[in-house]
């Protein structure tokens, strides 16, 4: 009996990693702990916990290219997963790009409610590209339809500094984003690419059999 609840407990983690579009090699366990680049350990292993999800507190994950924003932040949606969490993790221009499509097909309210609706959204390269006034409005929406009802994680290369710029309505934007920071840690990482880690190899006994 045992094992078929640990069975279909399995089952489920991994329906619920598939739905959310995570990336199924960046888990924490993954992690590679000699990577040169520094961040606040405390503040990931705090993280990891999950109390901000329980809060629904927000991350923000920021630094410069390569260094791993996106590792750790799928990684924290895999133990989301695990707990029995749901997640849904996008890339903020295709998020974007979608919600600009179902208005065309008067599916705009089932898409946002997707997005609204689960427990832990992960916004990859937040920021990265100037707004139009549609999808600076489709953002507002979001931050606030999420404001201490549902946890964000969003990782950019630009600090939270520089993402009123990139709105097409500043009043919209800085409504938006002072709720956002207001109500969220920052998780600064610096250091060299982490990129080159993830790159494919050929395995020990391939390398022999070429020689």
């Amino acid at each position: 009996m045992s094992d078929e609840v640990a069975r279909r407990d399995s089952l489920a983690v991994t329906l619920r990693v598939q739905k959310a579009h995570l990336d199924p090699t960046m888990h924490w366990e993954a992690w590679d702990s000699t990577a040169q680049v520094t961040f606040d350990r405390v503040l990931l292993n705090e993280l990891t916990s999950l109390r901000f999800l329980d809060s629904h507190a927000h991350v923000a994950i920021v630094g410069p290219v390569g260094v791993g924003k996106t590792f750790l932040a799928h990684a924290l949606g895999h133990i989301a997963c695990r707990r029995g969490a749901s997640v849904l993790a996008v890339r903020t221009d295709q998020m974007l790009k979608t919600l600009k499509h179902a208005r065309l097909d008067h599916s705009y309210e089932t898409e946002l409610r997707k997005i609204v609706s689960v427990d832990l959204l992960l916004l990859d390269d937040f920021a990265i590209d100037v707004l139009d006034t549609t999808e600076s409005r489709d953002l507002y929406e979001i931050l606030l339809e999420r404001y201490r009802t549902g946890s964000i994680v969003v990782t950019s290369n630009r600090g939270p500094d520089e993402w009123l710029a990139t709105f097409a309505d500043p009043i919209r934007a800085q409504s938006a984003i002072d709720r956002f920071t207001s109500n969220a840690y920052d998780l600064v990482i610096e250091g060299e690419s982490y990129r080159p880690r993830l790159k494919p190899r050929m395995p020990p006994e391939s390398k022999d059999r070429t020689r």
